[in-house]
């Protein structure tokens, strides 16, 4: 089941998935929404905060 890092709602398609740019262990989800309106992000292994 995929979630949006930011929203926390379902993503099935228009997301994007990366790994987190400062620690690399955990993979963020951005829904399409979220991307387009700047929400912020944090990674749950090391605080990293993005847009």
């Amino acid at each position: 089941m995929a979630v949006c890092s930011s929203c926390n709602t379902l993503v099935l398609k228009d997301f994007v998935e990366f790994k987190c740019p400062k620690c690399a262990k955990h993979t963020i989800l951005r829904c399409k929404h979220c991307r387009q309106t700047a929400k912020t992000y944090t990674c749950p292994e090391c605080g990293f905060t993005g847009p």
